[in-house]
């Protein structure tokens, strides 16, 4: 399950794909109010957004977000594990947080391959999806 912090950071950046083409940076009142996204936790995560270069801010009247990178290669995956880390369910199938389990022999393991098919086949939607991709359903 995604975090509140990763749905929201999500629903950020559709918006502002949604509004890219406008001359203008988006204040985060304007996301906060229009996507139901609390102000203070809402500025946090775009803080984080823009320290992964994702966004770009600005300060005073003509101020606010703007995207960086553009929408169609911003994927979910590499969203996910910005704002959540792992996105396998097990730390013993993990690709960028790989941990052994101390319970388990992973040699013997019978619910390892298992997980490894799921991560796989998730990791193929979420890298396969794109915030421009999400945009144009809306």
């Amino acid at each position: 399950m995604i975090s509140k912090k990763c749905k929201y950071a999500i629903k950020a950046l559709l918006y502002l794909a949604a509004h890219e083409n406008e001359d203008r940076a988006i204040f985060s009142t304007e996301i906060a109010e229009k996507e139901r996204i609390p102000k203070k936790f809402l500025e946090t995560i775009l803080r984080e957004l823009r320290n992964f270069q994702i966004l770009q801010s600005k300060r005073g009247k003509t101020g606010g977000y703007r995207l960086i990178k553009k929408p169609d290669s911003i994927n979910l995956a590499e969203l996910i594990r910005l704002m959540d880390g792992p996105i396998a369910l097990l730390p013993c199938v993990s690709l960028n947080y790989y941990a052994s389990c101390e319970e388990c022999d992973e040699q013997n393991c019978q619910i390892k391959g298992v997980f490894e098919q799921v991560r796989d086949r998730t990791l193929e939607v979420l890298t396969a999806t794109t915030i421009d991709q999400m945009k144009n359903k809306r």
